[in-house]
């Protein structure tokens, strides 16, 4: 794949769990994929083919250590301003 922009929330509560929600990208946000950390699951998305898809959802768990990790500052950051 090409181009794919990734962007993510910081840590979230869904149901006791923590979860960081992640968007890919590409073709100015034509295309979309939005899934979540840590069980991988991609919920919705446009453009992108299955296989594609399934990457994207390796991707998600293969990285979700470094994911909550960049999460977890996101998160930190934003509760020093509360």
């Amino acid at each position: 794949m090409e181009d794919v922009s990734l962007t993510y929330t910081g840590i979230m509560k869904k149901g006791g769990e923590k979860i960081v929600r992640v968007r890919f990208t590409r073709n100015g946000e034509k295309d979309f994929a939005e899934g979540i950390v840590p069980d991988g699951k991609i919920e919705s998305s446009s453009g992108f083919s299955e296989k594609e898809l399934a990457s994207l959802s390796f991707y998600l768990k293969a990285n979700k250590d470094e994911i909550y990790k960049k999460a977890k500052e996101i998160s930190g950051f934003r509760g020093f301003f509360r």
